[in-house]
This record gives C-alpha cells, structure tokens and sequence, in this order.
C-alpha cells in the first residue's frame, strides 16, 4: 500500500515501537530514532509491478518493487523528533496527565521542600504555555527597604508579603486571561491566615488548585543548609515551619512527601495529582 505522495507506509509494529519516554517497550536506535526495517513485510498486492522507469539522464532503468517486496523505507523524514511516523507525517504523542488543560496551581511547602524548583521543572515540561510565578522573587522585587521576614515579622514585612502575594494574583489572572496557565509557589500556613490559602483564592480565583509538597524535616533540613542568603533559615526556624505545615494533614488538599523522588518524579507525580483534581477522581 503506497502513501499519497509514493512514500510507503511502515510496518505497524515497527511504528508502534516509536513510545515516548524512556523505558518505554521497543529500544530505539542509535541517533534516537526506532529501528527501521530492512523491508516492508507485507506482500506487494496483484499487478503492482509495473514497467521500469524509463532511462533517464542520471542512469539505467530503475525497477519498480520486486514481486513481493515494496521498497525499503529510507528512514524518519526529516525533522521527526520521537513521534509515530505514518507515511511523512509525524504523529504527536499521546497527552497524558494534565494535558492541554489551563491551570492555576499553588505549591505549598515549607523553605527546603523544593516548590520553587518543582513548579518550574513542572512549568517548563508541559506541551502548553505554563508560566512559573515564585512570591519570593516577587517580594525581593524591593531592593532598598526590603523588609526581610527573618529578622522578625512586623507590619512591614506583611505589607511587603501583601503587595508581593497581591502582585503575584495579579500576574497570574493575566496569564489565565490571555490562555496560560500558571503554578504559583509560597510557603502558606494552615493556622495563620495573614499567610494562609484564603487571600491566594481571593487573588487568583476561586478555580486555584492548591498542592502541599511536604518531604521529611531531615530532608528540609539538607536542603536548607545549602542555600545562602536571606533564603536560608535557621534549623530552629525550619523545624517550627515544618512542623506547622503538618497541619495540612487532614485538610483535604493532596499533600505529596518527596522525601525519596528526585525532582523530575516529583513533577509526574504532581501531574498525576493535578489530573486526578480537575478530572474528579479521588488521591491516589
């Protein structure tokens, strides 16, 4: 059976080894392309051999397919990146999870869980447009006068915490306007509503998906001694924080413990989640 435009079309089993991800069944070849058969397996049908090519310029007459065989695929057009290939046209791979969807996510999660690399990994990895939002670099936006929490929270720091969360809504019901979703992350409390989920919902939407990433306090605490600068809290600080996000438990919001997934299974597993939300099934 021949394409449109002449180009044979490959074996099936040979296009359904062509998986997205790895470890999916089917090794591909070198270059990471899937292997391509040495011929097409099926028998040419009934009159397909016709005359030989007339002589031309370049050369001797080339034969159509001899009985039995068509002619050797030459390979994935060009450009193919991964996907099924039909003929030329390149298939796109199967959307799962959270697929197309236009979301607003919050990442909740003590200094050290990991939110901020997490959101953005998760961003940068969907097949629409997501943008990342972090409230903390959004409240560094002030540089002189900053009002750092870590010296003591007073009603500056909470001002700054406001506009910072306000500014952030802000952005993110523009993105949501114009198509992109967006994951915001902020360490927001269970017990204390000044930072607690209620004014994120006020700013954003009533539509915002909230997620608590909540590793071990033996994790959060590694993670903590490697940052630097006004990001990096005492350990008195980080267990106390810990230990309030805890309240989260028996909340209802899904809460994952990353304590054992690097952060590419924690952005799955976050997808994983966020489908199960918008699709209305309960947490795994």
């Amino acid at each position: 059976m021949q394409h449109g435009m002449g180009a044979p079309l490959p074996p099936n089993e040979a296009a359904g080894q062509a998986h997205w991800g790895a470890g999916a069944p089917g090794a591909r070849a070198q270059g990471g392309h899937p292997p391509v058969p040495a011929h097409h397996p099926y028998p040419a049908p009934p009159g397909s051999q016709g005359p030989a090519t007339p002589p031309g310029p370049q050369g001797p007459p080339v034969p159509h397919a001899q009985a039995g065989h068509a002619p050797a695929p030459q390979g994935p057009p060009p450009g193919w990146s991964g996907g099924q290939v039909t003929g030329h046209v390149t298939m796109p791979p199967a959307v799962t999870g959270t697929g197309a969807a236009t979301l607003a996510v919050l990442l909740i999660g003590p200094a050290g869980a990991g939110k901020t690399t997490v959101a953005r990994h998760w961003a940068t990895r969907r097949p629409v447009p997501t943008a990342h939002i972090s409230l903390d670099d959004v409240r560094e936006w002030v540089c002189s006068g900053f009002a750092d929490p870590q010296s003591g929270w007073n009603e500056n720091s909470e001002a700054q915490y406001r506009l910072a969360r306000r500014t952030c809504g802000f952005a993110a019901r523009n993105f949501l306007a114009n198509g992109i979703s967006c994951i915001l992350d902020d360490a927001v409390f269970p017990d204390w509503p000044v930072v607690g989920l209620g004014g994120w919902k006020r700013h954003v939407g009533p539509g915002l998906l909230p997620v608590v990433l909540l590793p071990g306090l033996d994790i959060v605490l590694e993670r903590n001694a490697e940052r630097s600068g006004n990001r990096r809290l005492s350990d008195e600080e980080v267990a106390a924080i810990h230990g309030r996000m805890a309240g989260w438990y028996g909340s209802g919001l899904p809460i994952i413990d990353n304590s054992t997934y690097d952060v590419e299974t924690t952005a799955r597993v976050l997808d994983d989640v966020l489908a199960r939300a918008i699709s209305g099934r309960p947490p795994a």
